[in-house]
């Protein structure tokens, strides 16, 4: 049987080898397709990537974040979590509050000047320091806007009610397994100017067969080497979490995409990638005394036998 990673590292080599050379909002340039697909069997192992290293304790606190309906940062600091934290300091270096050093195209910056990647990460320590001990410069500065959890737990209707989606879709797979309208959605049109990052998984629905719960998720944007990897632990992940309060077991995760990419600064860790064998996935292992995803904390969570290749590093896009 063909290891499941294959599903990714055949799409990097056809995004590689078919993709078209475009522009992006970051100014890095990317090689991108639309419209791609990959499946996951649930069931032959979790498919945190082994070709690198994937850090699973920042999918799990990231899609905690999520859960809780959190939008600060704070809550990701403080489990040593820091893949948000470019978006919201780049709200405070470019704000009148802001009266250090410029900072202006940080992100590029740091990647090209030695001198000025050490000035960065002073400011990213002063800030990262101030969000976690000042109750006033976390609200204003590590608020990210109404980003995925503010929209899977307080959607806001034009009437001005709330839809909790994730506890609605839940609760319709408990009562209504075959219902078609386990759908939660995060891209909201009419907020997405107040998010620092417009969601890039735009939506994700659940389908009962069997009695096994599969997730298909629609990324309208996807960044292959750093963000596909991640995407893919934690929508397993969430899978497994709402399967089990659910009294079902998991099936599928579907992953599907719009336009898929690779950043032309991340094409050489790609290649390094594609060299090396697939190993063994891992084994996830809850706590079974949880009742219900909104009970569960990192300490609830864990990957058992996981043994990937050493991690590639690239350059985050902002």
């Amino acid at each position: 049987m063909k290891h499941q990673e294959y599903g990714y590292l055949d799409m990097c080599r056809y995004i590689l080898d078919n993709g078209s050379k475009k522009e992006d909002r970051t100014g890095t340039g990317t090689k991108s397709i639309f419209g791609y697909q990959m499946r996951f069997d649930l069931n032959e192992g979790f498919p945190l990537f082994t070709t690198k290293s994937v850090a699973f304790q920042l999918v799990a606190s990231e899609l905690l974040w999520f859960i809780k309906g959190d939008t600060n940062i704070r809550y990701l600091l403080q489990h040593n979590n820091n893949i948000w934290n470019e978006w919201a300091f780049k709200k405070w270096v470019e704000s009148d509050a802001y009266d250090g050093p410029d900072m202006t195209d940080f992100g590029i910056r740091s990647q090209e000047d030695e001198e000025f990647k050490e000035l960065y990460k002073e400011q990213m320590k002063i800030f990262k320091k101030m969000i976690l001990e000042d109750d006033q410069f976390a609200k204003e500065f590590g608020e990210l806007g109404p980003v995925y959890g503010k929209q899977w737990r307080d959607w806001e209707t034009a009437r001005g009610e709330t839809i909790d989606q994730l506890k609605d879709v839940v609760e319709q797979i408990k009562c209504n397994p075959d219902s078609r309208r386990h759908l939660v959605v995060a891209y909201n049109p009419g907020e997405v100017s107040g998010m620092a990052l417009p969601p890039c998984h735009s939506l994700f629905q659940f389908y009962v067969s069997d009695g096994k719960l599969s997730c298909q998720l629609y990324q309208r944007s996807g960044d292959v080497f750093i963000g596909v990897p991640f995407n893919v632990a934690s929508y397993s992940l969430l899978t497994h979490l709402i399967a089990q309060e659910c009294g079902l077991e998991v099936g599928e995760f579907i992953h599907t995409f719009g336009d898929v990419h690779i950043y032309l600064n991340h094409i050489e860790q790609v290649e390094t990638q594609l060299k090396r064998e697939p190993r063994k996935l891992p084994t996830l292992k809850l706590n079974a005394n949880k009742q219900s995803i909104f009970e569960f904390e990192m300490d609830d969570i864990q990957i058992v036998d996981y043994h990937p290749h050493p991690k590639i590093k690239g350059p985050i896009a902002v």
